[in-house]
């Protein structure tokens, strides 16, 4: 547990034009794990996972880029209807690419995207679509969006890609079938991957946060404490 970490205060990349905190211990960083909040929160909202994750991991928790709000961001709009989630596809387009260009201009290192809900949603659009940029993803009470499939590279690209999938069987925001749905679809990708479920509804618990650090060591090459 990297209790150590210090975080910066918010900070912009010019290039994606997305704000963001970082944090670090006080080595030299091994790795690094960019972490997305969901609609509504903001970067913050991720910091006690944060603390969780190995030493020598730089973190990076994001800011998405529309308001909502006093201290509320979203990566794109959503409405949900009876028929299911209703996105503006464009926005979620753009939050992609915000996310690539940021990639592209942060110093090389090891790298997993996650994040939960909506924060999810795009950590799985980012792996799935430039698998060469991250070493996974971790997809915590979201879904793949289908809106994404143009999007997403070749299979024989994606074998170097692993994902964690995290999901409450009591969720009653995303239903857990997104998360059977999302398996589903990585299986047929040919993405290495584990997929986990809980007894919690659309949140984050201790037992996903430890499942996903087992799950994230072997992924970035850490070694055990």
């Amino acid at each position: 547990m990297n209790a150590t970490i210090v975080f910066s205060e918010l900070q912009q990349e010019p290039h994606s034009g997305l704000q963001f905190r970082i944090g670090r211990g006080a080595e030299a960083p091994l790795a690094r794990v960019l972490l997305l909040h969901g609609v509504g929160g903001n970067e913050d909202n991720l910091a006690s996972l944060a603390r969780h994750l190995p030493a020598g991991v730089e973190v990076l928790l994001l800011r998405a880029p529309l308001p909502l709000g006093a201290q509320g961001f979203a990566w794109f709009q959503v409405s949900f209807t009876a028929n299911g989630p209703v996105i503006r596809a464009e926005q979620a387009e753009d939050s992609r690419l915000r996310l690539l260009r940021l990639l592209d201009a942060l110093p090389p290192l090891p790298t997993v995207i996650a994040g939960f809900s909506q924060g999810g949603i795009l950590s799985a659009s980012v792996g799935l679509s430039a698998p060469e940029k991250v070493a996974g993803f971790g997809l915590l009470s979201g879904r793949i969006l289908p809106e994404l499939e143009s999007h997403i590279a070749p299979v024989e690209a994606l074998r170097s890609l692993s994902a964690f999938v995290g999901h409450g069987r009591r969720d009653d925001k995303l239903p857990a079938k997104w998360a059977e749905l999302a398996e589903a679809w990585l299986q047929r990708l040919g993405v290495s991957h584990q997929t986990r479920f809980y007894e919690m509804g659309h949140e984050i618990i201790g037992e996903e946060v430890a499942d996903f650090i087992q799950w994230l060591r072997p992924t970035l090459n850490l070694g055990l404490d």
